[in-house]
């Protein structure tokens, strides 16, 4: 039997009467009767809906003669044809050939004599399989026929691994290999293991198989059905080669990493790294050389300056770094630069790839949280796999490796990476060397639901879907930034409440190339910020994004990262009498069930996936909006924050909402908290020894934990990340430095922070707090053993 539904787009209303609208009703229920559920649409309109909906739609028939409908919907597109009724069906099948690959359509055509095939445009025939006169046919005649090409379609649509784990499934063969569990039968034999069973089901545990289902491939060689799919995935996302990874990006990261530089050799890293980075040169022992991204008055990261990427600068940096005086040679092995950035900075890759091509052979592009570029004009040329012979000719192109997470932002189960390749001449990449690393850092017990996911993801993205997909997540990040900025103004207007509210990190006005006008963001078309990358470019000195040295086209803002403004300080540095810390902001969202991705001293980070609608981003308008009016209302914190005030009433007891967004947008103005941080990432530590040696004596007890008071001049043992920003600003190696330098002074700021405002603590990965004095301790390597 046929599954999935079946659009019928027709003119006649399926419960009215004549002999051709009760034919169309038999074969209704004869597609009823072989599996498939009709969706009826009287309207262009209605089949829009339809389509918009119903993903699982197997076939669909379509009637030239279509009303386009009524209403704003039914003015989109003109489609061909003499008049609006001609345009409704013509309407449908474009919205088809946008949103599904390969769909089965059947045109349903008029009984009477004077429409014929030769009046249908040219294009008409290229979109549908075929073509059905309800009079001509049986209702059961015409009904196999949509059947047979909606089976047909069923089959086609599922990607090479995911086919065949369904199809060892349904083989229902008994399990005689790990993992023991059996098919889940082990599970049914504890009242523990049966409530288990009976959350997940059946399905997960026959699929979780063991690496000796010869049928279904194999991961390490690469072979069979997983073989097929890391092949169509490498099509799909434009890669020479895609390998898939589990256990994340993190252990994508350092596979790359430990296959493309050696011992001792000099590796290029944006300072705006992942953990994962670091723990890819700490495997591999390769010295690193940090280039440092640019900071805004927000305390955001921002791209590397262009300027700070040419082969003269980069001579410049390894020239004065002391480690690279023991490298085995003053040529970078690798660059390995962060794309798009955790606040949505994506830069032109090709461009960067020039200017970084006469320093190193290898270049890596971690992509973590931008698998979905490819995938919509907005981003072309921003991702790592538009690098190739094509778009950067000539002897000097690098190897370009791009690691993404292909869980967070594309629709995957958690853990799912992807390694995709381009190689180039001046450094192959040879399978069998580079499979090496991947099984060093590959399991051998794959989970196969996994592996199917990024075989579906793929398949998400394959055609006219994954832009559709993409497009939607984009139009409605623009529809929430248009939002918040309209109902600031609304507020400002109002003059009925304190003219204050929240803002959104983006251009202010943007220019519509095809006239050369300068609008408002807010006003502008949803189509121009939909389908314009000038849009979101960080212009060259513009005050919106607050950083410096930028070059004209080289770095965009990513519109599905949403960063939200709080009152208190601009993206320039100036700071107001007063303000509302964005901790605050963030606490009170939790009490609403809305978790946010990030959170900055005054801005919050919200992520637009494919999974957001109007309804779940219109719960954070209603959100903000009553954050508004309890600030204004000077609301008692107990009543905002009731779980904090429990928890520290001597520290909250009697103190508003009002009065806390004071007390610590005071206590950071005046701590200088911004300016420590930014000069925390700005002026490095002094490298003393690789992060490798650093880690040794970690292992062999070579370091202790001192507090920030003794850790001056120390040579840290273990990389310190602060959340947020969520950067590294100290790694193995470096020296912590004088006590009133950047990086103590920093830290300190942190450390009165957490004591001034428990509840609101920073989450520091490397630093340990001491649960009596609240001190922050740092793993420092002993003074004997540097």
């Amino acid at each position: 039997m046929a599954n999935g539904t079946v659009l019928l787009a027709l003119r006649e209303n399926p419960l009215g009467g004549g002999v051709s609208t009760e034919q169309l009703r038999r074969i209704g229920k004869e597609l009823a009767n072989q599996g498939l559920e009709p969706r009826w649409a009287a309207s262009a309109q209605e089949a829009r809906a339809t389509l918009h909906t119903e993903s699982g739609l197997a076939a669909a028939v379509v009637a030239w003669d279509l009303p386009r409908g009524t209403g704003a919907g039914a003015a989109a597109g003109k489609g061909d044809g003499a008049d609006g009724e001609v345009a409704g069906g013509a309407d449908v099948l474009r919205h088809i050939g946008r949103r599904f690959k390969n769909l089965p359509v059947f045109l349903l055509m008029a009984d009477d004599a004077d429409q014929d095939l030769e009046r249908l445009p040219l294009w008409v025939s290229e979109t549908v399989v075929g073509y059905i006169w309800p009079l001509e046919d049986t209702a059961a005649f015409i009904a196999g026929r949509v059947v047979t090409a909606a089976r047909a379609y069923h089959q086609d649509i599922l990607p090479p691994f995911f086919k065949a784990l369904r199809r060892f499934d349904d083989a229902h063969q008994y399990s005689w290999h790990t993992p023991a569990h059996s098919g889940g039968v082990a599970f049914l034999k504890s009242a523990a293991g049966r409530a288990f069973f009976d959350y997940f089901g059946e399905r997960l545990f026959r699929s979780d198989l063991s690496i000796s289902v010869g049928e279904l491939g194999s991961l390490f060689e690469h072979s069979g059905p997983i073989g097929e799919a890391e092949r169509n995935a490498a099509r799909v996302f434009g890669a020479d080669r895609t390998y898939f990874v589990l256990h994340g990006d993190s252990t994508a990261d350092r596979m790359v990493g430990h296959y493309s530089v050696t011992s001792d050799e000099i590796a290029l890293v944006d300072r705006n790294c992942h953990k994962s980075v670091l723990h890819g040169l700490v495997i591999s022992g390769a010295r690193p050389v940090y280039l440092v991204p640019t900071r805004n008055g927000y305390g955001l990261a921002g791209p590397l300056p262009p300027a700070e990427t040419g082969a003269g600068a980069v001579a410049a940096r390894i020239a004065a770094n002391p480690l690279a005086a023991g490298a085995v040679s003053r040529e970078p092995q690798y660059a390995v630069v962060t794309n798009s950035t955790y606040d949505g900075l994506c830069y032109d890759t090709v461009a960067a790839a020039r200017a970084l091509a006469p320093s190193t052979p290898r270049l890596h592009f971690d992509e973590a949280w931008f698998a979905y570029a490819r995938f919509h004009p907005l981003y072309a040329g921003r991702y790592g796999m538009a690098v190739g012979p094509d778009t950067l000719p000539g002897p000097e192109r690098p190897t370009v490796f791009s690691t993404q997470s292909t869980h967070k932002l594309l629709a995957a189960l958690s853990q799912t990476a992807m390694v995709h390749v381009r190689s180039a001449p001046r450094a192959p990449v040879v399978h069998e060397r580079f499979n090496e690393a991947f099984m060093m850092h590959g399991t051998t017990s794959p989970l196969y639901p996994a592996i199917a996911s990024l075989d579906v993801a793929t398949a998400m993205m394959d055609g006219p879907q994954g832009q559709w997909l993409i497009d939607e997540a984009v139009t409605e990040a623009i529809r929430f930034r248009q939002a918040v900025v309209r109902t600031g103004r609304r507020i400002a207007g109002a003059g009925d409440r304190p003219g204050w509210f929240f803002g959104v990190w983006q251009p202010e006005t943007v220019t519509d190339p095809a006239t050369g006008e300068r609008v408002a963001f807010a006003d502008a078309p949803a189509s121009l910020l939909r389908r314009e990358p000038g849009c979101w470019h960080l212009e060259p000195g513009a005050a919106w994004h607050g950083f410096r040295d930028l070059t004209d086209g080289y770095c965009m803002l990513d519109p599905i990262k949403v960063t939200l403004t709080c009152p208190g300080v601009s993206a320039t540095g100036e700071t107001s009498p007063w303000g509302i810390p964005a901790r605050v902001l963030t606490a009170y969202l939790a009490t609403r069930g809305i978790v946010v991705e990030k959170t900055d001293s005054y801005t919050t980070l919200v992520l637009f996936s494919m999974g957001i609608t109007k309804g779940k981003w219109g719960t954070l308008m209603d959100a903000l909006m009553d954050f508004k009016a309890l600030y204004d209302a000077d609301a008692p914190l107990d009543r905002v924050l009731p779980d904090l005030v429990g928890r520290y009433p001597r520290r909250y007891a009697g103190t508003t909402l009002r009065d806390l967004c004071q007390q610590m947008h005071e206590h950071l103005t005046g701590a200088r908290l911004i300016t420590a941080l930014d000069t925390a990432f700005q002026q490095l530590p002094e490298p003393v020894a690789p992060p490798q040696a650093c880690y040794q004596q970690l292992i062999r007890g070579g370091t202790e934990r001192l507090p920030l008071r003794e850790a001056s001049m120390r040579v840290a043992a273990a990389m310190v990340t602060v959340t947020p920003p969520g950067i590294p600003v100290l790694m193995p190696g470096e020296s912590t430095g004088a006590p009133d330098g950047p990086l103590l002074r920093y830290l300190g700021a942190l450390e009165a922070f957490d004591r001034a405002f428990p509840g609101f603590h920073s989450e520091a990965h490397g630093v340990t707090v001491d649960a009596e004095t609240g001190d922050y301790l740092i793993e420092c390597v002993r003074p004997a053993r540097v």
